[in-house]
């Protein structure tokens, strides 16, 4: 695909990862649509970065949690720029056992709700558009919780909730891919432990111990948590150099889900 002058709408675009997005496209020659709800304080940094930025944008202010305000939300995309070829769906809310201890229903709901049932609303809204451009692209942003659950270091981080509403994004993932075949690419990146989800610019991370924070990194094979750039480049290649892929998932974590495991010395053997 290329770039310049598509349209695409970002879901939680104020801050961190979805406004790394949102950048990164504006900066290619994309007019950006870019949604927000909460983190009102962070709009003003956004809005002049995306004025240095010099591209087409809009900005919008949608509670994805009310599912009949989805449509809407849409269609002022398309008024405003007569089409849609790339959908980030990047919502969530992450629960954090060390943060909210216990659950309770409503942090339970909370999860679905965002996490999982708003990226489905979204899609159903915004696929004939995107299947009218023809050349389309849906990405959906979602968490290794959906792999590890709640075990392992990542048990003070990861709720059940969050966990299996992660998991159920893959299977959307799939689903999706077979509705917007042939005209729109559906793919998903996974996310491991990154600054400004789930690691250092978060405050479930500052409620971590030090040897609590040790274990997370000890587990993740690379040896850092990741940063914006590492998604953005992960998104790029998506857009512009996987023209095959489609039902995918790219698993962005740092090697966590496959440490914790110590390959031994291959032994002498019997003959």
């Amino acid at each position: 695909m290329k770039l310049n002058g598509k349209v695409a709408l970002v879901l939680g675009a104020i801050k961190g990862i979805g406004k790394g997005i949102a950048l990164s496209l504006a900066d290619a020659g994309v007019r950006v649509a870019l949604n927000y709800f909460d983190w009102e304080e962070e709009l003003a940094a956004l809005k002049s970065d995306l004025a240095a930025a010099g591209s087409d944008h809009l900005v919008l202010d949608t509670n994805l949690l009310e599912t009949e305000a989805i449509p809407a939300m849409i269609d002022k995309v398309v008024e405003r720029f007569g089409r849609l070829d790339i959908l980030i769906n990047n919502i969530e809310r992450g629960g954090w056992p060390v943060v909210h201890g216990h659950y309770k229903q409503q942090q339970w709901d909370l999860e679905m709700e965002t996490t999982l049932r708003a990226k489905r609303w979204v899609f159903d809204a915004a696929l004939p558009h995107l299947k009218a451009a023809g050349d389309a692209v849906v990405i959906n942003l979602s968490s290794i919780a959906g792999i590890v659950g709640r075990s392992g270091p990542a048990g003070l981080v990861f709720n059940e909730g969050y966990a299996a509403a992660n998991r159920g994004i893959s299977l959307l993932t799939e689903t999706w891919a077979r509705m917007g075949a042939p005209q729109v690419r559906v793919n998903e990146v996974m996310l491991g432990f990154f600054e400004t989800r789930h690691a250092q610019k978060t405050r479930g991370w500052g409620l971590l111990t030090a040897n609590q924070k040790k274990a997370i990194l000890d587990h993740t094979l690379l040896a850092r948590t990741g940063v914006i750039e590492d998604v953005v480049q992960a998104v790029n290649f998506i857009l512009k150099g996987a023209p095959f892929m489609t039902g995918s998932v790219i698993r962005l974590d740092g090697g966590y889900t496959l440490g914790g495991e110590v390959i031994p010395d291959m032994p002498k053997g019997v003959i």
